[in-house]
C-alpha cells in the first residue's frame, strides 16, 4: 500500500505542473492536485515530532486551506461548485468533475485517521480519470462515469464493509474515542486533530464548556445518558445483552461526551464513534450521521445529495446490498450487541433555504425508486441482525453559540428545560391521554391564517380500563420531556396541515401545506420558490424523502410551555430542532410510526396501561412486504401554539371535549402549562 500511495503521490506532482491537457481542464486537474498534495502535506507532517508542538495558528492556517474553496465567500469560482464547474467546463463533463472533485474531499477525515488505503483509492481514481483526458483531449461522459463506476463498486467491499465492522467492533475504530480520553481538554489545539472544520461554534462550544463546573458537565452527560438505559427498562429490553454503543455529536463537546463514555463504561458499554461518511458509496442524502464538524457551506452539500446518480443502477444496489449482507454474515455473532445510538443534536445556526441548481446532478424517476428501494432493503437487513424490538435509543440537542448574543443565558435555560421535572409532566399528560382514550377522532384547527383543519383518526379500544391510545412520554430516549403520541388509525384522517414557517432537517420551509386523505399525504406546497413547480419538488425531496405520497405515522400533543416561553423570550423558535420543536405545540410526523420494526412489543405507560395503537394499516403488512410497510423516514412538523385555534376530542356519542383553545390549554388538571404561556 505504501509503494501504490507513493506512485500516485508522484503521479500527481507531475499533474500539479505539466501542460499535456489543454485548458480549460488543465486548471481544473491542477487545483484538484494541488489539494490532494495538501492531502499528503498532512499525511506526512504524522512522521515528524514537530506537527506535536504546532500552534493553534498554524492548525488553523492549515486548516483554512483544506476547506477554503467551499467556504461561501470563494463557492461562487470554486470547482466544487456544479454551476461553476458546468459553466468554465461545459454542460456534458462540468457536474461529473465537481462531483469527483468532491468524493476526494473526503481524504480531509482519511488522512487525519490515517487511512492510506482510502487515499491511495482515491489517488489512482484521480489520476485514471486525467488519462482519460490526456488520451482523448475532451473524451466522452460516458467512459468517465463507467471508469467511477467502476470504482464505486470495485470498493464497496473496503468503504461499506469497514462501515459495518466499525459500527460494530470498538477496536476498529477508536480514532475520535482515543482522541476525547487522551487529549487535554482545556488545550483547545485538539479541536484541530480530528480533521473536521471548527468554526466559531466549535472554538466558543469548547471554550464555555470549559468555564462550566463539573457538576454541570456530570449533569448534562447524566441526563444524556440515563435516558439511554431508561429507554431500555421502559420498554422491556434487556440492556446486559449489550456491549457496544455509538454516540453521534457535533465537534465542541468533549468534555460531555468524555464523561457520557465514562457512564456508560459503567452501564458495561463501550463506546463507538465514527465521522460522518465520506464517500458516494456510504452517505445519505440528508444530513449527517456520526461525529462532525462545522459544516462550512450547507449549499455545498445541498448541491451534492443526489451525485449517486452518476452510479445508481440496478447492479450497483444489488452489489451493495450483497457486500452489506455478506458483512453481517460474518459479523452475526455480534451485531447484537449493538445496543443503538445516542446522539446529541446542535441548534441555533442561521435557517438555510437552499437555491436549486440545474446543474447539479439529479436523480431520475427511475433511480428516485432504486434508491428508496435499496434504503427499504439495506434497513430490513440490518434489521434481521441488529433487531429493532432489541435496540433502543436517546437524543438530546444543545444550542451552539451562533444563536446570538445571549448564548450562555440560552445554554444555562436549555439545560433546565432538559431536565424539568418528569414526575409532574406524567400526571398533567396523563389527564390529557384520558380524555384522547374516549375519542373517536381529533380536530385540529389553525387561527390567524394558519390553514389546518385536519381530523385525526383514533384506534379504539377493547378494553379501556387495560388499554391505552397514546404514550405519556416523560424524558427517556426523547429528551426533552412533554408530550403524547399515538399512531394514527390513517382510514378517517382527512385534512390540510399548515404552518407558516418551519425548520426540518436544516431547511427552512415558507406557508407549508399539505394535504391528507385516509391518512396519505395528496397535495402540498410552500412558497419558498416563486415557481410552483420548484416548491413540490423542494417538498418530494426533503419532506417526503422523494416518495410518492406518504401516511401521517404520528400525531401528538406537545406540552412543553417552558420550552415555547424561552422560544419566544429569545426569539429562537425558527432555530430550535425538531426535538424541542415538536414538544411546542401539536406535530404531525410523515413516514413511519414511532414504532417501526417493534410493532409487536408490548410497552406500557408509567400507570400500567398497555399502548395498543402501534401500527396503522400500511405497517401492517411488514411480515408479508416489509418494503410496503416501511419508508425510512419519520419528519414532525408542529404548529406553534400561537397559530392554533382548537384542539378538541370527539366521541362516538357526539360529545366534545377541549383540550386546547387560542392557544392555551383548557382541559381541567392542565392548567398549570399555562403558566409559562402568561409569563
Amino acid at each position: 500500500m505504501e509503494e501504490r500511495y507513493y506512485l500516485t503521490l508522484e503521479r500527481i506532482m507531475k499533474i500539479a505542473e505539466e501542460e499535456t491537457v489543454a485548458e480549460p481542464f488543465r486548471s481544473y486537474f491542477r487545483h484538484v492536485a494541488d489539494f490532494l498534495l495538501r492531502i499528503h502535506d498532512i499525511k506526512d507532517s504524522y512522521h515528524i515530532s514537530a506537527r506535536v508542538n504546532m500552534t493553534i495558528e498554524k492548525l488553523q492556517e492549515e486548516m483554512e486551506a483544506l476547506y477554503a474553496d467551499i467556504k461561501p465567500e470563494n463557492y461562487e469560482t470554486s470547482y466544487a461548485n456544479p454551476a461553476y464547474c458546468v459553466k468554465v467546463l461545459g454542460e456534458e463533463l462540468g457536474a461529473f468533475l465537481s462531483m469527483l472533485y468532491t468524493e476526494l474531499r473526503g481524504d480531509i477525515g482519511y488522512v487525519y485517521e490515517e487511512r492510506e488505503e482510502y487515499i491511495v483509492i482515491g489517488n489512482e481514481l484521480f489520476i485514471e480519470i486525467y488519462n482519460r483526458f490526456e488520451d482523448e483531449n475532451v473524451p466522452e461522459l460516458d467512459s468517465l462515469k463507467e471508469i467511477f463506476y467502476w470504482y464505486a463498486s470495485d470498493y464497496c467491499d473496503v468503504f461499506v464493509a469497514d462501515r459495518i465492522r466499525e459500527q460494530l467492533v470498538p477496536e476498529e475504530n477508536d480514532f475520535v474515542v482515543k482522541k476525547i480520553m487522551e487529549s487535554d481538554l482545556t488545550d483547545l489545539r485538539y479541536l484541530y486533530r480530528f480533521g473536521e472544520y471548527v468554526g466559531e461554534n466549535e472554538l466558543r462550544t469548547a471554550q464555555y464548556l470549559n468555564s462550566l463546573p463539573q457538576e454541570t458537565i456530570d449533569k448534562m452527560a447524566d441526563t444524556y445518558t440515563e435516558g439511554f438505559r431508561v429507554g431500555f427498562v421502559n420498554t422491556g429490553k434487556d440492556l446486559s445483552k449489550k456491549s457496544v454503543v455509538h454516540i453521534e455529536y457535533n465537534l465542541g463537546f468533549e468534555r460531555v461526551v468524555r464523561k457520557a463514555i465514562q457512564n456508560f463504561k459503567e452501564m458495561g458499554l463501550s463506546t463507538i464513534i465514527l465521522r460522518a461518511p465520506g464517500n458516494i458509496v456510504t452517505k445519505g442524502r440528508f444530513g449527517k450521521r456520526g461525529f462532525y464538524g462545522a459544516n462550512v457551506n450547507k449549499q455545498f452539500d445541498y448541491d451534492h445529495k443526489d451525485d449517486i446518480a452518476m452510479i445508481l443502477d440496478k447492479r450497483f444496489v444489488e452489489r451493495k446490498l450483497e457486500v452489506m449482507r455478506t458483512t453481517y454474515e460474518q459479523n452475526k455473532e455480534i451485531a447484537p450487541k449493538f445496543a443503538g445510538p445516542a446522539v446529541m443534536e446542535v441548534f441555533g445556526e442561521k435557517p438555510f433555504s437552499p437555491v436549486v441548481k440545474p446543474e447539479a446532478v439529479k436523480l431520475t424517476e427511475k433511480q428516485e425508486e432504486l434508491l428508496l428501494s435499496m434504503l427499504s432493503k439495506s434497513s430490513q437487513m440490518t434489521n434481521l441482525y441488529i433487531k429493532g424490538e432489541e435496540r433502543s435509543f436517546t437524543i438530546i440537542s444543545w444550542p451552539i453559540p451562533e444563536i446570538g448574543e445571549k448564548y450562555e443565558e440560552i445554554f444555562q435555560e436549555i439545560i433546565r428545560i432538559n431536565t424539568l421535572d418528569a414526575k409532574l409532566y406524567e400526571q398533567v399528560q396523563q389527564t390529557i391521554i384520558d380524555a384522547l382514550d374516549q375519542g373517536d377522532y381529533v380536530h385540529i384547527l389553525g387561527k390567524d391564517g394558519n390553514k389546518t383543519d385536519l381530523k385525526v383518526k383514533l384506534w379504539e379500544l377493547s378494553d379501556p380500563a387495560k388499554e391505552t391510545i397514546f404514550e405519556n412520554c416523560v424524558a427517556d430516549v426523547n429528551i426533552p420531556v412533554g408530550e403524547v403520541f399515538t399512531s394514527p388509525v390513517l382510514e378517517g384522517t382527512d385534512g390540510v396541515l399548515f404552518v407558516s414557517k418551519v425548520y426540518l432537517k436544516e431547511l427552512q420551509y415558507q406557508n407549508l401545506e399539505i394535504h391528507f386523505q385516509d391518512g396519505r399525504t395528496t397535495e402540498y406546497t410552500c412558497t419558498n420558490f416563486e415557481n410552483e413547480e420548484e416548491n413540490k419538488k423542494y417538498i418530494k425531496d426533503n419532506v417526503l424523502s422523494n416518495h410518492a405520497s406518504l401516511p401521517l405515522g404520528e400525531f401528538a400533543i406537545g406540552t412543553n410551555t417552558t420550552a415555547y416561553a424561552a422560544a419566544e423570550k429569545y426569539d429562537i423558535a425558527d432555530k430550535l430542532p425538531i426535538l424541542i420543536a415538536e414538544k411546542m405545540g401539536p406535530h404531525f410526523a410523515v413516514g413511519d410510526t414511532c414504532y417501526s420494526w417493534e410493532e409487536d412489543n408490548i410497552s406500557c405507560n408509567p400507570n400500567g396501561k398497555r399502548i395498543v395503537a402501534r401500527e396503522n394499516s400500511v405497517s401492517a403488512c411488514r411480515k408479508e412486504s416489509p418494503e410496503k410497510a416501511y419508508f425510512n423516514c419519520h419528519l414532525d412538523i408542529t404548529i406553534p401554539y400561537e397559530e392554533l385555534g382548537k384542539i378538541s376530542v370527539h366521541t362516538k356519542n357526539g360529545e366534545e371535549i377541549v383540550i386546547i383553545e387560542d392557544g392555551h390549554f383548557v382541559l381541567p388538571g392542565t392548567e398549570v402549562l399555562n403558566a409559562p404561556l402568561d409569563k
